[in-house]
């Protein structure tokens, strides 16, 4: 699917997310594209579960997966998407690195997680007001209430947490104020959303028969340091075939041969449940 972007798809995607923290642009891909993006992810989950230190928990009946970007179809169609182009080059600059491609998968059971952001805010944003990373989201499945949808609490991406467990985890003491900003995310397969990840936020109860994956595509600022928690790479063949555009922006090795990925980007906390 073609999409026309124009200049100013960047400057608005980054005044939504400075605001909210979270933007999104419906239809970015067809329908098709989407349901390969799940069968892909779906493969790299038995794949992962199959070995030791595969998948990582992230509360029950729920789990992360890290892959490769060759373990994903339709990446380089992502990775050079005018859109995500446009938008991580207004909210990081023209030199911004992929540093991570994986996967969220609540299963049916899945309970709510506790509010949380993905990491301690870096010092940069604290200091100086300036978000150095990006989290874009892409469905697997056309998302309803039963499903579990993504719970965000827009505005919330400067809280500063000297009380938050791990830099992560706001006590419940300021539950109140996310239960009142709260709004549930519905994508639909082709969607496309960027957020922060430092902006509040939990996967609530997946109450349905269904799975929810969610493909995750982490993107840097030149100066941050996301990349120490990911292990992407990708083969001498598989680099050559790439766009030059989503060459300039990839930020991995290029390797003979490609090692299954052991997860460590793990988020203390989620494990326990509901909060």
């Amino acid at each position: 699917m073609t999409i026309s972007i124009d200049a100013a798809a960047g400057e608005k995607a980054r005044t939504a997310i400075y605001d909210e923290g979270i933007t999104a642009l419906r239809g970015a891909f067809g329908t098709d594209w989407a349901d390969a993006m799940r069968e892909d992810i779906e493969a790299a989950f038995a794949e992962a579960k199959a070995r030791p230190g595969g998948a990582v928990g992230r509360g029950p009946k729920r789990w992360y997966v890290e892959i490769h970007p060759e373990q994903l179809r339709g990446f380089a169609e992502l990775a050079g998407h005018p859109w995500v182009d446009a938008v991580c080059t207004a909210v990081l600059g023209p030199d911004y690195r992929i540093v991570e491609l994986g996967f969220d998968i609540p299963f049916p059971g899945a309970v709510n997680q506790p509010w949380h952001r993905d990491f301690p805010m870096p010092e940069v944003t604290r200091r100086e007001g300036r978000l150095d990373s990006l989290a874009f989201n892409l469905t697997g499945v056309d998302t309803t209430d039963e499903m579990g949808p993504f719970e965000i609490a827009p505005g919330t991406q400067f809280d500063d947490e000297p009380d938050f467990g791990h830099g992560m985890f706001p006590p419940k003491s300021h539950y109140p104020r996310y239960a009142e900003r709260a709004v549930r995310k519905y994508p639909q397969r082709g969607d496309i959303s960027a957020r922060s990840a430092l902006t509040i936020h939990r996967g609530t109860a997946n109450l349905s028969e269904f799975a929810r994956p969610v493909l995750v595509l982490g993107v840097d600022a030149p100066d941050a340091t996301n990349s120490d928690k990911h292990d992407l790479a990708v083969t001498k063949q598989y680099w050559d075939s790439l766009p030059d555009q989503v060459r300039r922006h990839l930020d991995c090795p290029v390797v003979d041969r490609l090692t299954p990925i052991t997860q460590k980007h793990t988020i203390e906390g989620l494990v326990m449940g509901d909060a």
